[in-house]
């Protein structure tokens, strides 16, 4: 595995999960330039020493891997085409992109970087900004195998398990997937919680009892504990644009993803409503 420890890492989109997994990548000894739009948002890296960069050009030519944790391919576009990214890049350089998105259109970005001699991974993230605190995500890489042993130190820094998938755009295939799986598994608590509530049982404690059974899952554990319903709300609006990256994904392979999209969305509906179930219960104990 190569050493990169010695080598400048840069970091855009220090929001919930990026902050935390930016300041791991720190703490971790590796050298940190960061870029963002909002001052505030440099606030998640506390006292870590960083370099600071007034824009993302200076950035760029700065770091030989290059992290980026936003929201959906259309900002990697945006950086591509507002802001010169591909021009400021050295040749060498390596980007990641720890969002969610379409595995199609990360082939295209990573094709758009390899004329430019640059080295693009997508490496997708789950658990969250709990995972991302706790230094306990799963990074799941698509890209070059040497471009990969390149970064899995980075990665380590902030993942219990770091999984090389294959080429680009299986990262996000087999994020995609599991999103999939937690989506299904919160439609089916939603519709057995409900015929809980309405039977009268004590959700909280129920909650606690099939946290240890069979019928446990991730999702249903993490409702009502670290994601109440306030994050649920932005959750859910996270949920729908992953299912479409799903059910998309799928079609293009020529396969029909009706039915697990049909129960993701229904996943994605209910966990507003069941995490306030789960809020109420609590409160009136």
């Amino acid at each position: 595995m190569t050493d990169v420890s010695n080598q400048r890492v840069g970091f855009v989109g220090l929001g919930d999960q990026g902050g935390p997994m930016a300041l791991a990548i720190v703490e971790a000894g590796f050298l940190l330039h960061a870029w963002a739009r909002r001052a505030q948002s440099y606030d998640a890296l506390g006292g870590a020493a960083f370099e600071r960069h007034d824009d993302l050009a200076s950035l760029a030519r700065a770091v030989d891997v290059l992290a980026l944790c936003l929201r959906d391919d259309q900002d990697i576009r945006d950086l591509i085409e507002q802001h010169g990214l591909l021009d400021a890049l050295r040749p060498g350089a390596t980007v990641v992109n720890h969002g969610t998105g379409d595995p199609k259109e990360n082939e295209r970005i990573g094709a758009a970087f390899a004329a430019r001699d640059v080295r693009y991974l997508d490496a997708p993230v789950s658990g969250g900004r709990p995972g991302a605190v706790a230094r306990t995500l799963t990074t799941m890489v698509g890209g070059e195998q040497s471009a990969f042993d390149r970064c899995q130190p980075i990665f380590d820094s902030f993942s219990r398990k770091v999984a090389h998938m294959g080429p680009v755009g299986t990262g996000q295939l087999a994020k995609l997937l599991n999103n999939a799986l937690t989506m299904t598994n919160l439609k089916n608590a939603a519709d057995v919680f409900g015929l809980a509530h309405q039977l009268d049982i004590d959700l909280p404690q129920f909650q606690d009892l099939i946290a240890v059974s069979s019928g446990s899952s991730a999702i249903l554990e993490a409702i009502g504990t670290q994601i109440d319903a306030t994050a649920a709300a932005h959750l859910q609006s996270l949920m729908r644009k992953d299912i479409e990256h799903f059910a998309d994904a799928i079609r293009d392979r020529g396969f029909d993803p009706s039915e697990v999209r049909a129960r993701g969305l229904g996943g994605a509906d209910a966990v507003v409503d069941l995490a306030n179930k789960l809020a109420q219960r609590a409160d009136a104990l």
